[in-house]
């Protein structure tokens, strides 16, 4: 798992110099919920809220992600995922699916299915008490 992890880490920086490996999730959480505060990314990856602070700071830095008063109460500011947030997470997404389709093409059916259920398994232990602190897609 740990090689796996520095594979993702690696392989989020190569796609896009602007995305760590954090970034790249907290984006796609945004762009699944659609707005959130930053400390329900917090919360919701088990991060301290100075980490998340930090990544939010540089994704809007980058234009990635904006601040907007919630609708609700216009004390609170919510996160937004830029248009141009959208189409990066949407480059390093297809960027990522590639280099695992290359990488897996050679890969009989039965191993694929095989790696397929563990992924599934994997995922669906989510609730369980673990930090989801990363994605596997």
């Amino acid at each position: 798992m740990t090689v796996f992890a520095r594979r993702a880490r690696a392989a989020a920086g190569r796609m896009h110099p602007e995305l760590s490996l954090v970034s790249y999730t907290l984006l796609g959480h945004l762009e699944e919920s659609g707005v959130c505060r930053a400390t329900d990314l917090a919360a919701h990856y088990a991060l301290d809220k100075s980490t998340v602070s930090r990544q939010v700071t540089a994704l809007e830095r980058a234009g990635l992600v904006e601040r907007r008063p919630d609708a609700d109460d216009q004390r609170v500011q919510v996160l937004h995922l830029t248009e141009a947030g959208r189409r990066i997470l949407a480059q390093v997404t297809e960027s990522r699916r590639a280099a695992f389709r290359e990488r897996l093409a050679d890969w009989p059916a039965e191993d694929l299915a095989r790696f397929a259920g563990y992924l599934v398994r994997y995922n669906a232990d989510r609730g369980s008490g673990r930090h989801d602190q990363e994605r596997v897609t």
